[in-house]
């Protein structure tokens, strides 16, 4: 008997931010990175976003390379504690409508995994606080309990693709009648590669391949929370230019 899955994104789907910069925040509050350092290179940025007079990408991306940097040479030991301190303080801070999807998925017996492109030692700590079946974020590489600086991402579609590729194998998953949920482009292939696809508060790049995507298109489920109000919409609906 094949398995149903439901494959999760968390950052923007479960969480509602990022866990990387959660972190990135812990490090600063603890001195164990220099301010400064958000302050020369991602501040502009951020705040051309938090004016909406950017993209979120854009600064996420300015923001990932940062905090690699940042993270070059740390010990493992001072990265755990930052991380569980996040998990802590931050894991409740998450879309009251995919944390229900989650608890009946578990409860229907199904795997729920969590794909993730946040770091893999956050990846983790997050699902074992929700109880999923199976994880994989971003590799962070170790040598001798230090960060050496390379990171094996799982934040594109490409990467996620792979990554389903070796679920299906492991728990010998049926992608059709199992189900998949995010947020931005680099979920895409998650969702085309199930019969349950799902996009929950869905970036405009998201919305546009899905529109020119005929097989995602006809099946997804568009929903958006905002506040304490949960709407479902029509994958045909309107993306305006401002």
């Amino acid at each position: 008997m094949r398995t149903t899955a439901a494959f999760f994104d968390i950052d923007g789907t479960l969480y509602r931010d990022s866990l990387m910069v959660e972190h990135f925040k812990k490090l600063i509050k603890y001195d164990i990175i220099d301010q400064k350092a958000w302050f020369e290179n991602a501040r502009d940025t951020f705040m051309d976003w938090d004016k909406r007079q950017g993209n979120y990408d854009d600064y996420l991306l300015q923001l990932c390379d940062l905090y690699v940097d940042s993270l070059k040479g740390l010990d493992k030991t001072c990265i755990d504690f930052t991380s569980n301190q996040v998990i802590k303080l931050k894991a409740d801070r998450v879309y009251k409508y995919t944390r229900s999807r989650i608890n009946w998925h578990l409860n229907n017996g199904h795997k729920v995994i969590f794909i993730s492109g946040s770091p893999d030692f956050l990846v983790e700590k997050m699902a074992k606080k929700y109880g999923v079946s199976d994880c994989l974020g971003s590799k962070y590489v170790f040598e001798d309990d230090m960060f050496n600086g390379t990171v094996i991402p799982m934040w594109d579609s490409i990467s996620k693709n792979h990554a389903i590729d070796d679920f299906v194998e492991k728990y010998n998953i049926d992608l059709s009648k199992s189900f998949a949920y995010g947020d931005t482009n680099g979920d895409i292939n998650m969702l085309r590669r199930v019969g349950n696809p799902v996009a929950i508060n869905p970036t405009k790049e998201l919305l546009a391949q899905i529109a020119n995507d005929e097989k995602v298109s006809k099946c997804v489920q568009i929903v958006v929370e905002r506040k304490d109000v949960v709407y479902s919409l029509s994958p045909n609906v309107d993306i305006f230019d401002l």
